[in-house]
């Protein structure tokens, strides 16, 4: 006994450090996670001027947060940040209208999708030319740090465009508004939200490109991507689901014929 004594407390040592070693953790059990949510898109989710922020996105999240059984704090964060946010450990999960794609699963674990959105176009109102994707050739496209809508276009579609790089929505909603830029191209949930608060813009439902929102969490949590899993199937199977889009979506024109349960992407 005397001989293994050492050993046990070598063993104890080594598992203490590992605990304590900040290796990733699920976001299951939680008392509190810290969620990244977009402050700059209309309807999805914006920081107000009292610091609280508002949006599909921010809604989906709390409902989230009940059923888990944890307390939500958000924390803004940009296109070009989310999976920096997650590696890092600054957010434990990202709702900021965060599409799926091969190359971002490499790097982050999505749960859902939560909503299933189209990639389409916001030209301005006195626009004649755009009615489509094809119309996009040699036009000017904003391309937000981060996004990759714009170089879908041109990789999927084969149409080639000038993609012109910006920090944030609000630059592109700017500059196309003086004609510095002929098109902002990404999700139709974002171009709605942008042409109800901003005159003179018109989103062309041209919808192409599936899109496929998900949410973000590390690479390693199974657990909790699979509590998100079954929170969102709640979500729809309740009403809360079409609730929500009808409340952020419907003044924007956006069409909602048919709201159902996503199919998920796996959580292995």
């Amino acid at each position: 006994m005397k001989r293994l004594l050492p050993t046990l407390l070598v063993l104890v040592s080594l598992v203490a450090a590992g605990c304590g070693s900040g290796s990733p953790e699920t976001i299951v059990g939680k008392e509190k996670l810290i969620v990244g949510v977009r402050p700059d898109l209309p309807l999805i989710g914006v920081k107000k001027k009292d610091g609280t922020f508002e949006g599909f996105d921010v809604d989906v999240a709390r409902y989230l947060g009940k059923k888990l059984g944890t307390e939500i704090e958000f924390t803004p964060v940009l296109a070009a940040q989310r999976e920096s946010a997650l590696t890092s450990g600054k957010v434990d999960m990202v709702l900021a209208s965060y599409t799926i794609s091969q190359d971002r699963k490499a790097k982050v674990l999505f749960g859902g999708p939560y909503i299933i959105a189209y990639q389409d176009l916001l030209v301005r109102k006195d626009e004649t030319g755009i009615d489509n994707v094809r119309d996009l050739k040699g036009r000017r496209i904003c391309q937000v740090k981060g996004s990759n809508a714009a170089q879908r276009v041109i990789e999927e579609r084969r149409v080639q465009a000038q993609v012109v790089p910006v920090a944030d929505y609000n630059t592109c909603v700017q500059m196309l508004k003086s004609s510095q830029l002929d098109v902002i191209t990404t999700d139709d949930v974002i171009l709605a939200g942008l042409a109800a608060t901003n005159d003179g813009l018109k989103l062309v439902n041209a919808k192409f490109n599936e899109q496929r929102t998900g949410i973000g969490l590390r690479k390693t949590d199974v657990e909790g991507c699979e509590a998100v899993n079954r929170a969102i199937t709640d979500m729809y199977q309740d009403g809360t689901a079409a609730r929500l889009l009808h409340r952020w979506f419907d003044a924007a024109g956006l069409s909602l014929t048919t709201i159902a349960v996503p199919q998920f992407e796996g959580c292995s």
